[in-house]
């Protein structure tokens, strides 16, 4: 037999408990209230506690009957300093005290439990300096059991002390909140929790990896205790030899998938790639993560990459380098709108999967989702397409009106007729008729502004200027744009390349990523040209060899001849 079989074990969140205001973690702002409060004597007859689970509600309501029941050789007040154990406080801190009352108001929500707690009250403490009444849940009691308790609250005898705990506190009456102190425990920041956890380890001679930690107190949620709890859960994990639990270990015993094969899938799904994003999930499943977990996780990183994509470096800064880099990359290749309706799809999504029978595959039909809408406009550019596809519509209506008046006008009219025939006959409808019936492949930048007629060439200039291609094809402008670009270029050239091509176009800015504009490679196209030119024999030649270069005229050019006077001067003809 071990010599600890006839030990009983105590879990973490019992045995490291806080026994002071000290110890407890995350909640200073509540620790200084209280402690002025009780430093000049200024402390409320009831408490209310509010928040998550697992973050010191109960353990805040024991600390403050100790405080206000603190007896020790040399203090007889209350007393935060609780560092030096009082008369009462092994008892109160084990709930067997029999002037603390512990309530479970979830088993106690009658009026009639109410009436029999209250008939106490009016008797005096028994060796305590306060009576005390901590409800626990107290948002479970009635609404009879509420309007008990209003009077008893309102006006409590000078020995009685109400301490109130609940995680649901919208419904508790407001009669009941208005008169009691109010503190709102918050959640415990991941790091805060990392580092608590890793001085247990210290205590335990525990060896877990650091990612490890890192994984518990993201999955804690800000919840102490159940960051705890899965610490113990995570120590067993180690042999008894005492080898290192590795984050590989608490990835699966969490049911965790990589974090760094997460941000893989959300990227694959986001941009499109649906048959690579089913292989990862499914990959993922095999390897034992969760169906519902990875749709939590995916929508934590498209939280990451949004507050990315606004805040910049700035925002990852609690992650590590590797993952902060993938998550900057994802955001320069997504807008906010796509972002947020991706985030619309997977949290309307989350519950689908939670609820389906085989949750796995309700998270392959929930990537489709994310790839179909990955190949998609982006929101903001799309309100700028249908807008434009209305007024064209618009137009056309107008167009065909005028057209069927027209005709009927014409009917009788022979003369009209032929003076229609002759319009519809004119260079300018050709064109254009050539161009609608023509599928033009246009795939680069510069076979775009080729393409377009001469009567765009401000914008065939603002595109050559402007422009800095990422992605072209047919369909589709990815760019970046230069300073000075105008703020309707995108839409301008969204309407010129559906008059040219009868379809519509996605052309959507960037951010960066752009590379060069035409007029830059036209201006290291002539550079080299020059450079060229100069080796020319007729340049070398020494009668112009100290010669500038101005420029070269092809054969076909008819160069400019300022300051130069025609006529014959006795010539021969």
């Amino acid at each position: 037999m071990s010599v600890n079989a006839n030990k009983t074990y105590k879990v973490l969140a019992r045995k490291y408990r806080p026994r002071t205001f000290e110890d407890m973690i995350g909640q200073e702002a509540m620790v200084t209230t209280l402690r002025n409060a009780f430093e000049v004597s200024r402390v409320a007859h009831a408490f209310m506690l509010t928040g998550v689970r697992g973050i010191g509600k109960t353990t805040t309501a024991r600390l403050l009957a100790r405080a206000l029941n603190y007896e020790s050789d040399s203090v007889e007040g209350p007393s935060v300093n609780l560092t030096t154990s009082g008369k009462h406080c092994d008892l109160i801190m084990n709930s067997s005290h029999m002037d603390v009352l512990e309530i479970d108001a979830a088993s106690r929500t009658g009026v009639e439990n109410m009436r029999e707690l209250l008939d106490g009250v009016r008797y005096a403490p028994a060796s305590a300096r306060y009576k005390v009444y901590i409800i626990d849940e107290v948002h479970m009691l009635s609404t009879g059991a509420f309007n008990a308790l209003l009077k008893t609250l309102e006006e409590p005898p000078d020995h009685a002390k109400f301490i109130f705990a609940t995680t649901e506190i919208r419904k508790v009456p407001i009669t009941v909140l208005s008169r009691c102190q109010r503190f709102d425990l918050r959640r415990v920041a991941s790091e805060e929790i990392k580092t608590h956890l890793s001085g247990i380890c210290k205590k335990e001679k525990a060896n877990i990896a650091d990612e490890g930690l890192s994984l518990i107190s993201r999955a804690a949620e800000g919840s102490v205790r159940d960051s705890l709890s899965l610490l113990d859960q995570a120590i067993v994990q180690a042999d008894m030899e005492g080898s290192m639990v590795s984050a590989e270990n608490i990835r699966v015993m969490l049911g965790l998938a990589n974090k760094a094969r997460t941000i893989e899938l959300f990227e694959l799904a986001a941009l499109g790639s649906i048959k690579a994003a089913l292989i990862l999930i499914r990959k993922l499943y095999d390897d034992g993560a969760d169906a519902i977990i990875m749709m939590k996780d995916l929508l934590d990183v498209c939280h990451e990459v949004s507050r990315a994509k606004v805040l910049g470096a700035e925002a990852l800064s609690d992650m590590t380098s590797d993952q902060a880099g993938l998550l900057q990359e994802i955001s320069k290749k997504l807008t906010v709108g796509q972002l947020t309706r991706i985030w619309q799809i997977l949290i309307k999504s989350y519950d689908e999967v939670r609820l389906a029978p085989l949750p796995i595959a309700a998270a392959e039909m929930v990537l489709l989702k994310l790839s179909t809408a990955g190949l998609l406009p982006p929101p903001e550019l799309a309100t700028k397409i249908i807008k434009e596809m209305s007024t064209q519509s618009t137009a056309k209506g107008k167009i065909d009106q005028s057209l069927a008046s027209g005709n009927s006008v014409n009917a009788g009219h022979p003369n009209h007729h032929s003076a229609t025939e002759r319009v519809l006959n004119t260079g300018a409808v050709k064109e254009i008729s050539t161009l609608k019936n023509t599928m033009l492949a246009l795939n680069t930048l510069e076979e775009i502004v080729e393409a377009l007629p001469d009567s765009d060439i401000i914008l065939k200039s603002d595109i050559k200027r402007y422009v800095k291609p990422i992605k072209v094809k047919q369909g589709m402008i990815l760019y970046q744009p230069s300073e000075g670009a105008p703020q309707d270029l995108s839409g301008s050239i969204v309407t010129a390349l559906k008059n040219l091509t009868g379809d519509l176009w996605v052309v959507s800015p960037e951010m960066d990523g752009g590379g060069s504009t035409l007029k830059d490679l036209e201006k290291l196209s002539q550079i080299a040209q020059d450079e060229k030119d100069k080796s020319h024999p007729i340049f070398m030649h020494s009668l112009i060899k100290e010669a500038k270069l101005i420029k070269i005229y092809n054969s076909k050019d008819e160069p400019v001849r300022n300051n130069v006077i025609k006529g014959n001067f006795g010539e021969q003809e």
